[in-house]
């Protein structure tokens, strides 16, 4: 089982993965396979983050049988909050 500092970081991995991706489209998705081969991380990992962060609304998930994820999109609270943070980080590059 992974570390929190782990799980954390999937977290983090698996909404920066998908928002590159569909670049702020709600309406596109990828795959938990894509995802999977462009994080290389455990399935029982990435379905423990996705699991996560669809409870917090930031994304929905399609799941096939076995808890994997098939397709996951981002809601619009999810693109909302990573659009935040990268003008936060904007604004931190140019104080």
């Amino acid at each position: 089982m992974a570390t929190l500092r782990e799980r954390k970081t999937y977290r983090d991995q698996v909404l920066q993965v998908l928002y590159g991706a569909v670049e702020g489209n709600r309406l596109l998705g990828i795959t938990g396979a894509q995802l999977r081969r462009d994080l290389h991380v455990p399935e029982q990992d990435l379905a423990a983050a996705c699991t996560y962060l669809a409870g917090e609304g930031l994304i929905t998930v399609d799941w096939d049988p076995g808890n994997t994820p098939a397709m996951v999109t981002l809601t619009h609270e999810g693109i909302r909050r990573l659009e935040a943070e990268e003008e936060g980080a904007e604004e931190e590059g140019t104080a």
